[in-house]
């Protein structure tokens, strides 16, 4: 037979598309085409198939060889396409029998010797065609994550030979069992290595009962960052399904690890990073830092330092939840459910506000300062708090007061609030639509008189109206309230303090003392 298709997977975005690698052996002068919209790399796969094939003792066949590659309007990209095309090229010149083909996936980039070396997104792929029926071959060192799709017939290979020894039968590839892993590692910062910061300790606990995001407001040493490193530990793990998610984004990214399977990704980039690399891009498109922080939290240090452009990009994942990353000839859609944790100081020194008054910031300078966060971004921040230097004092007895609470507690605190949301309403209450949030999140009479009276004396717009109701929902469900009372509303107006002082920085440092 001088034609035979061979089933691979391509890229685009979080989906993974069927690929068909058409092989024809015709008349003419000796000669390897590729079509089908191939990148360079996808290209540069008939030198290596060729030499792989004749490493492994496979004669190349000296005839016109035609790889179609389809859809054709499909880009392909990456040497995942190695191993169907040399498995093509075997089967279109009878060197291996085409009967098993069509019950297999294959993917991997072959080395001149006939090894198989790793390719990023074998998770996406497979967990695409988990569907399908069909097995699929894979390099040993992408095999592990692939494994991890419930219902997955995944087999490891080594080198193109054991493929083909599996295609003919003589010595069949093991399907690959998926290793269980911890949930949270033992090495997670624990919120009880934080003295003092009782507010902020609250604040951090609500944000994680209802996925709220959090700005962090306070003088540097203060202990933020140590804050949001802990919010990952407040988390309840992941389930099946958001694990399948998280593992994916970071396979496309070629960084997942085993390791961190079902815990919550925590990212932390710095803070000359561009846009790009937060929500993603490139000639073919990637997942940035928002994406990578998909069902985990994306904490942003020094947020003024960012470029104003660079954080602008954020405004519509956070409302949204997805990322559309658009190119001429495609579109990618990565999802981007983060919890956004920022930090900053009060002014360009940092000190404004300190019991020791070595703040000499001009209220313009100050008032520039936080200007180089947007109103609109500010607006979609649920929850922002002061969080003061610590009393010389508090540190001192801190060796000798009684344990703080750990994270293992607040957990369960959380477990049981996010438990109630997803009961009642399917989502956490920071992911709740407006028409849910009357249906399952106003409050009383009373209450109600409170946020419209906080929002006239305030200046809140609508949106930041209806966060304070979200945020006052999870207070109640923290408390095991089903109705949302005028303390839960209260106490979710004053979480958002630092929102009101935009306009007088020095009124903030006033109220903070």
């Amino acid at each position: 037979m001088s034609v035979a298709v061979v089933r691979s997977r391509a890229l685009a975005g979080l989906a993974a598309p069927p690929v068909s690698v058409e092989v024809h052996l015709g008349g003419g002068l000796p000669a390897v085409n590729l079509v089908g919209l191939p990148e360079t790399e996808v290209r540069e796969a008939r030198d290596r198939v060729r030499a792989a094939l004749q490493n492994a003792n496979f004669d190349f066949p000296s005839r016109k060889v035609t790889v179609n590659l389809a859809p054709a309007d499909l880009p392909k990209e990456s040497g995942r396409f190695d191993l169907p095309i040399a498995l093509g090229i075997l089967a279109a010149s009878g060197q291996i029998p085409t009967t098993a083909l069509d019950r297999h996936e294959f993917a991997g980039e072959l080395a001149l010797t006939g090894e198989l070396r790793a390719v990023r997104g074998a998770l996406a792929m497979v967990l695409s065609a988990r569907h399908d029926g069909r097995a699929f071959v894979l390099p040993h060192a992408s095999a592990a994550e692939a494994a991890l799709v419930p219902d997955a017939s995944v087999h490891p290979a080594r080198t193109l030979l054991e493929v083909c020894a599996h295609l003919t039968g003589d010595t069949p590839l093991a399907r690959l069992a998926p290793t269980p892993v911890d949930a949270v590692p033992a090495s997670a910062p624990d919120l009880a290595e934080v003295c003092g910061q009782h507010r902020a300790k609250r604040a951090l606990e609500i944000a994680a009962a209802g996925d709220h995001s959090l700005l962090l407001c306070g003088p540097p040493g203060a202990g933020k960052s140590m804050l949001a490193q802990r919010l990952p530990s407040l988390l309840p793990p992941l389930d099946e399904d958001e694990a399948l998610e998280v593992a994916a984004i970071a396979s496309l990214a070629g960084r997942f690890d085993p390791a961190r399977w079902r815990v919550r990704p925590y990212r932390a980039p710095h803070h000359t990073a561009s846009a790009v690399a937060i929500v993603g891009g490139g000639s073919h498109p990637r997942p940035g830092e928002i994406s990578l922080a998909h069902r985990g939290v994306l904490f942003l240090d020094e947020l003024p330092e960012w470029e104003r452009r660079v954080l602008e990009v954020l405004r519509e994942p956070i409302e949204s939840g997805i990322v559309q990353i658009s190119r001429a000839a495609r579109q990618s859609v990565f999802p981007a459910q983060f919890q956004l944790v920022a930090a900053m100081n009060p002014c360009p020194c940092g000190w404004l506000g300190h019991p020791s008054g070595r703040c000499r910031c001009s209220p313009d300078r100050v008032l520039a300062y936080r200007s180089r966060i947007s109103g609109p971004l500010l607006d979609r921040i649920d929850i922002a708090i002061d969080v003061p230097a610590l009393p010389p004092g508090e540190i001192a007895v801190a060796r000798d007061a009684p344990p703080m609470e750990p994270s293992s507690r607040v957990r369960e605190r959380v477990a049981a609030a996010r438990a109630r949301q997803r009961a009642r309403q399917g989502v956490c209450n920071a992911r709740l639509a407006v028409a849910d949030l009357q249906r399952h999140g106003m409050p009383d009479d009373d209450a109600r008189s409170l946020a419209a009276r906080a929002m006239e004396r305030f200046g809140l717009s609508a949106r930041a109206y209806h966060r304070i109701l979200k945020v006052a929902r999870t207070i109640a469900d923290l408390a095991g309230a089903d109705t949302v009372g005028s303390t839960h509303v209260a106490e979710a107006i004053a979480l958002r303090r630092v929102h009101a002082a935009g306009a007088s920085p020095h009124e903030t440092a006033a109220s903070g003392r």
